[in-house]
């Protein structure tokens, strides 16, 4: 009981996520749990978030050993340097960087590094608000066998809306009056390549990488020829045929090019 009156006391990363989400309903229940009227959700026999919590030593120190970095600071209760009801329980501090770390455990079906990222966006910049640092690491744990390293900085203009929305939900919680949806977009994240991957065992990759190389040197001489044909149509044409080849020109100048063999031949017969 005494954790559920704790996260009461203030907005923490996950809440975040709700704030900013677009789902009025979990929204609304968050805003009953911090006044006290309803209770947190029991997540004993949700199996993903399970999987989360009994894989966060691995994913740490699975991180540590690819990065050569060391992580500090583990389950420390943070709270904002000029807001007191914003904090967080960090995952953990980044040593030689600062960086915020969050270590995840993501399901493998339709998995994308960018939707991963969208995905926790408002956790991992409420969380380096509260820590007051401008870098995080995203460390997940793929359900496929796969680990993913994601580094995500800070970005000063969805924080400024991040605080906001938090501060009129907290404003709510107080007040009693049910809150609104903020329904802010996150930032299309930038993410940092960090890994050197080997798809030899992808058998797409083998197909098209296949597809690539044959279809290399065909694809040169296609540009070629089409620069070619530019500089041979008049400048006063608006439109010049010949060979099976129609090249038309755009008022803005640009010109474009499609086939018309069978036009020529279906001319030819009449």
């Amino acid at each position: 009981m005494a954790q559920l009156v704790n996260r009461r006391q203030f907005i923490g990363g996950s809440d975040a996520r709700v704030i900013m989400g677009k789902d009025e309903k979990a929204l609304l229940r968050l805003w009953r749990e911090k006044r006290g009227e309803a209770a947190a959700d029991d997540l004993s026999r949700v199996l993903i978030v399970q999987l989360g919590l009994v894989t966060e030593d691995l994913n740490r120190r699975w991180y540590e050993l690819n990065s050569g970095h060391r992580i500090g600071d583990i389950q420390r209760h943070a709270i904002h340097r000029t807001i007191p009801w914003m904090a967080a329980t960090l995952d953990g501090v980044v040593k030689e960087t600062g960086a915020v770390f969050e270590a995840k455990f993501m399901l493998p079906w339709s998995f994308s590094e960018e939707a991963a990222a969208e995905k926790h966006m408002a956790q991992l910049q409420h969380n380096m608000l509260v820590a007051g640092t401008k870098k995080s690491v995203l460390s997940i744990i793929n359900g496929g066998g796969k680990w993913v390293e994601l580094s995500i900085e800070a970005d000063p203009i969805y924080q400024t809306i991040l605080i906001a929305a938090e501060k009129a939900f907290w404003r709510a919680v107080k007040t009693g009056e049910p809150p609104m949806l903020f329904d802010c977009e996150p930032p299309k994240p930038r993410i940092e390549a960090v890994r050197v991957v080997d798809m030899n065992t992808s058998n797409s990759w083998a197909e098209f990488a296949g597809l690539f190389r044959d279809t290399q040197a065909a694809h040169t001489d296609h540009e070629r020829a089409k620069s070619e044909l530019k500089g041979l149509m008049p400048e006063d044409a608006k439109e010049a045929m010949g060979h099976g080849i129609r090249a038309k020109r755009s008022k803005s100048g640009a010109v474009s090019f499609d086939l018309v063999e069978m036009e020529a031949r279906h001319a030819s017969v009449q």
